[in-house]
Formats: C-alpha cells, sequence, structure tokens
C-alpha cells in the first residue's frame, strides 16, 4: 500500500499546519480551554474556511466527498495542535449521517448545513455502565404517529452540550436504530463538563424527547459500529499527530535541561530511549494510515480487524511515549505549564475512547480465522 499523501493532502495539510502554528499556539489553546464556552467560534469559521467542515461532506450536499485518508491528514495536523474545537464530533456526525442517512430531505439539509459550518453535531455512542458496549442500549424510542418519542440516558458524549443535533442510537422493538434529536427538543437535559485533557462532553438524559428516524438503507447494529469504526481511525490519526509533537517538544526539552554540565540529550541512555518512542509512533502510523485505507472495505470483519488492530498500537505507543515524555521532562512532565503533560492527557483520553487497548485486543481475537490462522 502506499502511504505517502497526494499533491493536494499535502497541501491541505500545509495551509492547516500555518493557520494553527500562527493562531493556535499553546498559550491560545489553554486560554479556549478555560474559557466558559471551551470551543472558540473564531476558529470554527476559520476552519470552515478551510474546508475542514465541508471535506467529510458528500458533493451532493456541497461537500468535497473527502476519504477517511483525506480526513487523517486533517486530524494528524489538529492532533499536533491539541485542538480543542468539536470538529471530530461533528465529523464523526456526518458519518452517521452518511451512513444511515437517506441523503434527501432533512439528511441531506442536516449535511449541508454541517458542511457550511451552520451546525456542529455529536453521536451519543455510549449509555452509563455499558463501557465500551456498542450494543448495551437501554434508551428506547416509542413511535408516535409519524414521528418517534426517545427516553434514556446516554453518557460522556464528546462535544455533546456543543452540539446542534446529536445522533442517538436506541432500541425500536427490541432493535437498535439510529435517530436524530435537535438540541433544543423538549424533555432534554444536557450536564457539560470539562475532561481532563481540556476537551468537552456532556451527559444526556431524554424524557419523551421528540426524535427522527435515520431511514438509510443501513441504519441499524450494523451502522453504529461502522461509525464507531470512523470514528476510532479518526481518533488514531489525531493520536499520530499529538505522538509527533511530543517526541519533537521531548527532544527539544532534553536539549536544554542541563546536568553534569551538559545538556541530557547527550547521554546515550536517553537517546535510546528516545529511539524507542519514535518507534513506538511510527509505527502506530503505519497501522493507521493502513486502518484508515481499509475503512470502506466491503469486508465488515477486515474493517474490524484494521481498526482494531491501529487502535491497540496506537494505545500501546500512546502509553509508552507519554510515559517516557514525562520521564524525561522531570516534574516539570506533569504540570500545565508545558505541552507534553496536555498532550499526555490528550493521549490518554484517546486510548480509552471507543475502547481502549484490552477492548480492541478482544474485538481483533473473536474475529473470524484468529483461532486458525498459521503462524
Amino acid at each position: 500500500m502506499d502511504f505517502n499523501f497526494t499533491d493536494e493532502q499535502q497541501q491541505f495539510a500545509d495551509a492547516l499546519r500555518r493557520y494553527l502554528d500562527k493562531n493556535y499556539g499553546f498559550e491560545a489553546r489553554q486560554a479556549i480551554v478555560y474559557s466558559d464556552a471551551g470551543a472558540s467560534d473564531t476558529h470554527w469559521a476559520a476552519f470552515t474556511e478551510l474546508g475542514l467542515t465541508a471535506l467529510p461532506v458528500p458533493e451532493e450536499q456541497g461537500g468535497f466527498n473527502g476519504s477517511p485518508v483525506d480526513m487523517l491528514v486533517v486530524m494528524q495536523e489538529l492532533g499536533r495542535a491539541l485542538v480543542v474545537e468539536p470538529y471530530w464530533a461533528t465529523a464523526v456526525g456526518i458519518e452517521a449521517l452518511r451512513v444511515a442517512g437517506s441523503a434527501q430531505g432533512e439528511d441531506a439539509a442536516l449535511l449541508e448545513r454541517a458542511a457550511q459550518g451552520e451546525i456542529k453535531l455529536a453521536v451519543a455512542f455510549h449509555e452509563p455502565h455499558a463501557r465500551y458496549d456498542l450494543f448495551a442500549v437501554d434508551t428506547t424510542a416509542t413511535q408516535q404517529g409519524e414521528h418517534y418519542a426517545l427516553s434514556g440516558k446516554k453518557s460522556v458524549v464528546l462535544h455533546g452540550a456543543q452540539a446542534d443535533h446529536w445522533i442517538v442510537p436506541a432500541r425500536l422493538n427490541g432493535e437498535i436504530a439510529l435517530f436524530v434529536v435537535a438540541r433544543e427538543a423538549a424533555g432534554t437535559q444536557i450536564t457539560d463538563y470539562r475532561t481532563i485533557d481540556g476537551q468537552r462532553a456532556a451527559s444526556l438524559s431524554f424524557e419523551s424527547t421528540a426524535a427522527r428516524r435515520l431511514s438509510g438503507q443501513h441504519a441499524g447494529a450494523a451502522a453504529l459500529e461502522q461509525i464507531a469504526d470512523y470514528g476510532t481511525v479518526l481518533l488514531c490519526a489525531e493520536a499520530v499527530g499529538a505522538l509527533d509533537a511530543l517526541n519533537r517538544a521531548t527532544v527539544e526539552y532534553t536539549k536544554t535541561r542541563q546536568q553534569f554540565g551538559q545538556p541530557i540529550a547527550r547521554f546515550q541512555a536517553l537517546q535510546h530511549r528516545m529511539v524507542e518512542m519514535l518507534i513506538h509512533a511510527e509505527q502506530a502510523r503505519s497501522v493507521t494510515y493502513l486502518a484508515a485505507g481499509r475503512y470502506a472495505s466491503t469486508d465488515a470483519d477486515e474493517r474490524r480487524r484494521v481498526v482494531s488492530a491501529a487502535k491497540v498500537r496506537v494505545g500501546q505507543a500512546a502509553r509508552f511515549v507519554g510515559q517516557q515524555a514525562v520521564q524525561l521532562h522531570g516534574g516539570m512532565g506533569v504540570t500545565n505549564e508545558v505541552a507534553a503533560a496536555h498532550l499526555f492527557k490528550r493521549l490518554a483520553i484517546i486510548e480509552t475512547t471507543l475502547g481502549d487497548v484490552d477492548h480492541h485486543l478482544a474485538r481483533f481475537a473473536a474475529l473470524p480465522g484468529f483461532a486458525t490462522a498459521e503462524v
């Protein structure tokens, strides 16, 4: 497989990196994190102008029909800069509308508005006590004429309070179906909070809340799993960008920190450790690129296999690189004054989002052919 980016992809990445380097430095990012909103409308407008919001949207709805590899290019840059705006949540919501929607009527209108940056989306994957089980859905949907009413709770909805519409899995006659709920719908309670990595999440409670069912050809449990796999690929890409930034910050710090009258970067033992950090990052990058390239495979088991493999390797790299970076930074590595601490926190959250290493190892091992594969 060719892991080289096209000229257009590289130009897009370069343009985004220039913007982030100029306007989204560490201090600017921290100011956004501690603001009441937890996100910046100014930067969201800039992302829209750069084409980020239109990238994953089909051309029919005013987008660029970007592939997972195109999205990987974007997520790597956002990961390097520790961007806290709800881009991942909206991109996954767009994929939900693509996979489970009808591409017509209200679904098409939502995609058009998302492409223009007018609305933000979020997918409410999980429920309290469900851990990583996507199919542990207790939220129920009741049909009322042509409409539906939802009742239940969703937890840790990333950027849920910043979203204008949620895609919500619920059980309809015992089967999982996907619904769109508008933020202003009556019967909804939102509890917004900041996570340890500076992002935002929310708990959602529905009580006879009006909802619209996504009526695409594939809008059930299989679609929910595919949407989660898409979100996982994007998270892995973001982690690769964060790993690059953390490795770079660690190398630069060891060039300035002095011990025994010389920079600690000259100590061979520490050089070996930083090489190991780089190897972990490069292995995570390779398997993430593979997962992005094969996400659209018509073989669902192949998609599951490469996505879980990527999440496992990225999770392992996140933990190793993060821990080594903190040690090499010394006491500064756990303070909020340096970017390394925030990169480690973000990597730790990515590792536990949509399934941790153990979860995806078990998922990988449960796929057909694993027990009988030749060594």
